[in-house]
């Protein structure tokens, strides 16, 4: 141990990731490599990591880029991290360090795998990387189809508009096909087959329900509640000081899966006894509309882990 009290026979590496090429930063030795992103880059990558030993990897999530050296790394068997670029920032910020270049995130990456050491993720199997490439593709083009429809109402010739309407065609035809392809998936795993059956007879969720949890929360009925109200960003965090009490806020955690409960809290709250008597509960307390979706999106995402950890579609009793 040193004089932080970090272990020292471990070495902690940074990845900063561009387009086409990736910093790497190595702590507690001061290292520094910079690699085309590339088939070569990340064998020579992995080879330097491997030399070096027991290491902690930590990136950032950049929007999907991470994705290639992340999976190239677990199945070398490195421990890797993927983290959220805002809790880097932050911990940078507390460090003085406001500079920003490749090497110095890389180098910033390093110093947060050292000091927080997060826990590296698991390794993603093919189907569930495809899974989630689809529903997220999905998402894509059903946020370029609302686009399309709201020029609708901002055009005035009839050329402008066919053309619209055409492209509006082409994305329901897209939208249509990438469904099909996310329920054969699904058809073709019969652990998904199950889950998608168990979230499906939750008054409040659908098939579209089903399908992006599945795709971005796969943890799901193997964590509890409070892990998996977490990893969805639905965990309310304390703002207290001394006998100041602030309002809660929930903060990080997977947007995609967010937003697929947002929908489906709206629906439960009309359809779903349990949820609608919770909700009713909370606003006769006074609660804000966003506090009430919140805790009825928390609510419902409980159930769906309790329902799927336990194998059984939903019944009228209480899921706690």
């Amino acid at each position: 141990m040193d004089s932080s009290g970090v272990s020292s026979d471990r070495t902690f590496v940074g990845i900063d990731i561009a387009k086409a090429t990736f910093d790497v930063a190595r702590l507690p030795q001061s290292q520094h490599h910079a690699f085309a992103y590339d088939a070569e880059g990340i064998e020579r990558t992995v080879a330097l990591l491997q030399s070096w030993g027991t290491c902690l990897v930590v990136l950032e999530a950049t929007g999907g880029l991470e994705r290639r050296l992340a999976a190239e790394l677990v199945a070398a068997a490195i421990p890797v991290a993927i983290v959220n670029p805002r809790q880097v920032r932050d911990f940078a910020r507390g460090l003085g360090l406001l500079a920003k270049t490749d090497a110095i995130d890389a180098g910033v990456l390093a110093r947060f795998a050292q000091v927080v050491q997060p826990v590296p993720s698991s390794k993603t199997s093919e189907k569930q990387a495809e899974l989630q490439e689809l529903v997220t593709r999905r998402q894509q083009l059903v946020g370029l189809r609302v686009m399309e429809s709201n020029r609708q109402t901002t055009v005035m010739g009839q050329a402008a508009r066919r053309s619209i309407m055409k492209v509006l065609r082409t994305l329901d035809r897209e939208i249509d096909a990438v469904d099909a392809a996310i329920s054969r998936l699904i058809e073709s795993s019969d652990d998904w087959k199950r889950k998608a059956e168990i979230i499906d007879s939750v008054p409040g969720c659908s098939k579209i329900t089903s399908h992006r949890i599945l795709g971005n929360l796969p943890e799901l009925g193997n964590l509890n509640r409070a892990e998996i109200a977490s990893l969805a960003g639905l965990a309310p965090f304390n703002h207290d000081s001394g006998k100041f009490q602030g309002k809660r806020a929930i903060w990080g955690g997977r947007a995609a899966a967010r937003c697929a409960l947002y929908m489906a809290a709206l629906t439960a709250r009309r359809c779903n006894a349990q949820i609608r008597r919770f909700a009713q509960r909370l606003e006769a307390k006074g609660k804000t509309f966003k506090v009430v979706i919140t805790a009825c999106m928390r609510k419902l995402l409980v159930i769906l882990n309790a329902l799927v950890k336990h194998n059984v579609l939903w019944e009228s009793q209480e899921i706690t």
